[in-house]
């Protein structure tokens, strides 16, 4: 497995890897390309996911088109290859098992890794709203109002296919360019964190508020 060096940079991982931030395991290979494996299984998904998307939303291929003309390609492959090779001398049939068996461990993988870190997501929207942190709640609003004018502009497909772009190549880049990225979000975030200040000041402080009751009374 490769090396992964920890920057010197807290901003967001706490001091930790990119690799460690992503489990340790597989998954974090297969986002990260970290070896040799796993940047097949890496370019394997992206290309296959890429065929996916062009086909369904560029071709508009129907689904179970899509699925029949593949089990019959699938068939042919096999029905020529026990037609013809007695002719060639291949007396070992094409062993599909393997690689099938290995992309679904990944694949099980990653979508158990995806449902965990939905798991996580949905409570923390709910502690934000619980504990009545006006920043971080108007932040968590402003943020999926965004997410959903995003999502309102592209179908779904396009959607699925643009986040799995951005989990295969947005962690690797970050990997590679962490100290830059986190000087630039750093600087960002002193801007941004200094308009709402004003904003605060000028609007929000302003805002008469009554008195909480300390629990007990």
């Amino acid at each position: 497995m490769a090396h992964h060096h920890v920057p010197q940079s807290n901003l967001f991982l706490g001091g930790r890897s990119v690799h460690e931030a992503l489990g340790g395991g597989k998954v974090a290979d297969v986002l990260l390309w970290s070896n040799e494996s796993s940047r097949y299984v890496s370019a394997a998904l992206l290309i296959g996911m890429t065929v996916i998307w062009f086909l369904f939303e560029i071709a508009e291929y129907n689904l179970v088109t899509f699925l029949c003309q593949i089990i019959i390609t699938t068939m042919l492959v096999f029905f020529i290859w026990t037609s013809i090779q007695d002719n060639f001398n291949w007396t070992i049939p094409p062993n599909i098992h393997d690689p099938i068996q290995r992309t679904y461990s990944e694949f099980t993988e990653v979508a158990s890794t995806l449902l965990t870190m939905l798991n996580q997501f949905l409570p923390n929207l709910l502690k934000i709203a619980y504990e009545r942190d006006l920043k971080r709640f108007l932040l968590a609003i402003f943020s999926l109002y965004v997410l959903s004018a995003v999502g309102s502009c592209f179908s779904f497909l396009n959607l699925i296919y643009f986040g799995f772009l951005c989990m295969e190549t947005l962690p690797f880049l970050y990997d590679k360019f962490r100290p830059q990225v986190d000087n630039f979000i750093e600087e960002a975030m002193g801007s941004i964190k200094g308009t709402y200040n004003a904003f605060d000041s000028k609007f929000l402080n302003k805002i008469p508020r009554g008195h909480l009751k300390e629990k007990g009374n």
